[in-house]
């Protein structure tokens, strides 16, 4: 009998002849969609890299590498390519130090659920427990060891025979839910080695699809019985729906829900939706939480973990025996014992299956009705903080006022990052992008937002688990390089942008439009507000006064010092958005602004609880 034709091809197309093992790492991840890595270059893993100069060579889509200033960045950037494309981040360290600096960047990726591959080198294997230069083996400082609690799979590669069937695990595992950080740390002997490859032709993507399709039968239809018989259902989205965000919103229109976010889910949605009723958790807004207080109709939590940030401190508004969590994640439905229902599969298929069979209690609104519909304020379902400030011309500028001159000056494709520190509250409290185009029951801005939705693409991101200072820094580039076409805008601190700013001349080598705004006031914000909501010491929250602009200048990058509202009226947006470089924005803020932290303080048991 004649072989099917796929099989056929697979022969055909199988090499024949050794190659080496660098180059089959590089042909795995051509195989998977894979384009770009993000790495520091060291000589224990010097053959992956002569392997990607071999690729570009080869072909004229090869896999680009993507050169960090330091390890941990490399690692925040294939971060932020991951949640971007939808693909397998990717990030090479060298030995020792190189591994040990990446450590953080992982550490971030495994608590936020983001699918990578991790690479480390290693010194050759006969020269293990001999004090090796930057020997990081069981016999040195143990990599490996070290990178067992923040990695889904995690291994050395001890022999060239092994290093296939590895790699194939570490791609597998690292894109299952739960997804997180895979790690192989190969000695640079094994690299130089040949091998005969057997598994270039597996068609990995398949096997993941497959494995993330399924659902809870049973869950799924009380779920659908329990959305029949509530009224009113209140539906909280996490960032784990990116791929089923519009199946979701369909759902709410079909059952007449109310909806909030999560601090990191707001990006998802369209913030003017008119049923959509704020964020819920750190920097959220009151009308969130006073949404789920004593509300007897169902609360379907989706994608969402259930940390500290994205439930407001444990609120028992929502964790309590009237919840719902449906969830592709093991791990987050672990986390709500106490939970009425929990329905495990993939979010998308779940609500998908119940908007066909439910008997709709709404219509959905007709699409293109956009007469009288554009709002010049917020939502009217929610209030924010200090609205008065939201529009104030007052110097320096109020981190509040500053939200709104993003939301206004840039357009509907941007991705905006928040680091950690104060720009975490301030942006998903306040940023609210404008296009008097959007009709309030769309979720999306054009057909390309809609495209880029359904790859899972977020215009606010945040990594509240975990979250070190710095990380959108580089995280901002791995988006930009992951797309493109769409501007990139960094929300950060002048500490969190002392720590990785070097990172914005990746941006310029990279040809990318990323627009780095500093929150400039001279201090680590949360620190000395938290002192003082606290009744704390005020000590060690000092930061030395920096010209971030000047700073730019020096490296050939446009710098803009803000120190008004009125000083954006001076810069020309249209230029700096065609311009494939990236530009910052020193913007002094008033320091005496309170982000909306108190959530953080009571949860640390250190706030005024007088205070609101």
């Amino acid at each position: 009998m004649t072989p099917p034709k796929s099989v056929l091809n697979s022969q055909k197309d199988k090499p024949s002849e050794e190659i080496e093992v660098g180059d089959l790492i590089i042909r795995h991840l051509e195989n998977i969609g894979v384009d770009c890595v993000f790495g520091v270059p060291g000589g224990a893993i010097e053959p992956i890299y002569n392997a990607l100069a071999r690729s570009g060579r080869k072909q004229e889509k090869g896999v680009r590498v993507v050169t960090a200033c330091h390890e941990a960045a490399a690692a925040y950037m294939a971060d932020g390519y991951a949640r971007e494309t939808g693909k397998l981040g990717v990030c090479m360290a060298t030995s020792g130090p190189g591994a040990t600096n990446m450590l953080t960047g992982v550490a971030c990726a495994y608590d936020n659920n983001i699918p990578m591959l991790v690479i480390t080198g290693q010194p050759a294997l006969p020269s293990f427990g001999k004090g090796a230069l930057q020997e990081s083996s069981c016999t040195g400082v143990n990599v490996v060891g070290m990178y067992r609690h923040c990695t889904r799979y995690n291994s050395l590669v001890s022999h060239p025979g092994q290093l296939e069937t590895k790699l194939v695990n570490a791609i597998l595992q690292a894109q299952q839910n739960p997804k997180g950080p895979a790690h192989l740390s190969i000695p640079v002997d094994i690299l130089r080695s040949k091998v005969l490859p057997n598994g270039i032709d597996y068609n990995l993507q398949q096997q993941i699809s497959r494995q993330n399709g399924m659902i809870d039968e049973i869950a799924t239809q009380e779920l659908q019985d329990a959305l029949e018989q509530s009224e009113a259902p209140i539906f909280l989205i996490g960032c784990g729906t990116g791929d089923a965000i519009e199946a979701i919103m369909q759902l709410v229109a079909i059952c007449g829900a109310k909806f909030i976010t999560t601090p990191d889910a707001k990006g998802l949605i369209n913030p003017r939706h008119r049923s959509y009723c704020g964020v819920f958790g750190l920097a959220g807004h009151n009308r969130a939480v006073e949404l789920l207080q004593n509300h007897q109709g169902a609360i379907v939590a989706f994608g969402t973990g259930f940390g500290e940030f994205s439930s407001s401190g444990w609120c028992t508004s929502v964790m309590n025996n009237k919840l719902i969590h449906v969830d592709a994640c093991e791990e987050n439905l672990n986390r709500t014992p106490m939970a009425r229902l929990h329905v495990r599969g993939n979010i998308h298929l779940i609500c998908a299956r119940i908007s066909k069979n439910i008997v709709p209690k709404f219509n959905p609104p007709p699409s293109g009705n956009t007469n009288n519909v554009y709002q010049e304020n917020f939502n009217p379902n929610f209030t924010i903080h200090d609205t008065e400030k939201y529009y104030s011309n007052e110097t320096p500028i109020k981190p509040q006022r500053l939200m709104k001159e993003l939301s206004d000056r840039f357009p509907s494709n941007t991705r905006f990052v928040a680091d950690a520190g104060n720009s975490m509250m301030w942006a998903p409290h306040y940023l609210q992008p404008r296009n008097k185009r959007m009709h309030v029951d769309q979720m999306y801005w054009s057909d390309q937002d809609i495209t880029d939705r359904r790859k899972g693409s977020n215009w606010l991101r945040l990594t509240l688990d975990f979250a070190p200072m710095g990380w959108a820094v580089g995280s901002a580039v791995g988006i930009a390089r992951g797309n493109p076409k769409c501007p990139v805008v960094c929300i950060t601190g002048d500490g969190s942008y002392l720590m990785s700013g070097q990172e914005i001349t990746v941006a310029a080598r990279e040809n990318l439009t990323v627009i780095y705004i500093i929150l400039n006031d001279g201090v680590y914000g949360m620190v000395m507000h938290g002192q003082r909501l606290a009744k704390a010491e005020p000590i060690a929250f000092q930061l030395p006064q920096v010209n971030y602009a000047s700073m730019a200048n020096s490296m050939g990058i446009e710098g803009h010092v803000i120190n008004s509202p009125e000083d954006f009226n001076e810069i020309d947006f249209e230029k700096i958005l065609s311009a494939k470089k990236p530009t910052l924005f020193d913007v002094r803020i008033d320091k005496e602004e309170v982000p909306p932290m108190v959530m953080r303080l009571k949860t640390l048991g250190s706030a005024d609880m007088g205070l609101q």
